[in-house]
């Protein structure tokens, strides 16, 4: 079986030299050689100085006070990205490819682009605002979207928490801008909210007295603002005391962990009940 075409030994040496003839010529390998060199060597410069660029707008942006890390971070990430996007521009107008053209295709698509990408532009949109409004910042406690977490990172698409079991969880910051946020540590002190019940033949006065020493001598709350120990309801099975300590953001739960144990220790000790829901039924029996 015959392809139609003999190649012949003296045809493959006619194109070897053809093929050399080119790569030596000005117009042929020489000028793809230098416009690859050109576009390495452009690349390069334009890492070298994204990097030295993004040091110097680092040191600026860190002596700003009234910035968010989450905004350090993004000026940061940005400045160091549009140098690199300036010089890859650069790098292939080297390789002769016209830029313009490149654009005026993009900018045709644009509209077919921005549909498809409607929800991440809205994601983009709402990171922004998030940017620039500051609810939170890294580190911060925050519940957001229903998710309750620590802030990882924030991104112009998405917000990274990381729950208290550790899931990492990424919400869109469409659902983050456009939903409740709470920021349980934008204050430097926080309440803690304690309900403790005894019975109704307890002593009130000697409940109220352990309750009071227990916060007096636990060294993480806080003596302004004052802490908060009243009788506060008569239940159906009990007398209710509230308690509310005043604590660091930090120190909240290490607070309500060990108010609770020591209460119950020192009720135990004390004599005094934590009464539980119960139900008496009395019998009658009728006579027929």
């Amino acid at each position: 079986m015959t392809l139609g075409f003999n190649l012949q030994s003296e045809d493959k040496g006619a194109m070897k030299e053809v093929f050399v003839r080119w790569l030596k010529s000005e117009s042929g390998g020489k000028l793809i050689l230098r416009k690859l060199t050109a576009f390495v060597v452009i690349l390069l410069l334009a890492w070298i100085l994204s990097g030295v660029i993004s040091g110097i707008v680092s040191k600026a942006v860190d002596k700003q006070a009234a910035f968010s890390n989450l905004l350090k971070t993004f000026i940061k990430k940005t400045v160091k990205r549009t140098v690199l996007f300036l010089g890859l521009l650069v790098a292939i107008t080297a390789l002769g490819v016209n830029v313009s053209a490149l654009f005026a295709m993009i900018g045709g698509g644009a509209f077919i682009i921005g549909f498809a990408l409607q929800d991440t532009l809205g994601n983009l949109a709402a990171g922004i605002m998030v940017l620039v409004y500051r609810p939170f910042d890294v580190g911060d406690l925050v519940e957001l979207a229903g998710v309750e977490g620590t802030v990882d990172s924030v991104s112009l698409v998405s917000t990274t928490i990381r729950s208290f079991d550790n899931k990492v969880v990424l919400v869109p910051n469409k659902s983050v801008w456009g939903q409740v946020i709470t920021n349980a540590t934008a204050s430097d002190k926080r309440r803690v909210d304690l309900v403790f019940g005894i019975g109704y033949d307890d002593d009130t006065d000697k409940a109220q007295q352990i309750l009071e020493k227990l916060v007096e001598r636990h060294e993480l709350i806080l003596d302004d603002p004052e802490p908060i120990i009243r009788i506060h309801e008569l239940a159906d099975s009990s007398v209710n005391f509230i308690c509310r300590p005043w604590t660091k953001p930090e120190n909240y739960w290490t607070v309500y962990w060990d108010l609770t144990e020591e209460v119950k220790e020192a009720f135990d000790a004390n004599g005094v009940s934590i009464p539980y829901p119960q139900q008496d039924v009395h019998y009658h029996e009728s006579k027929s």
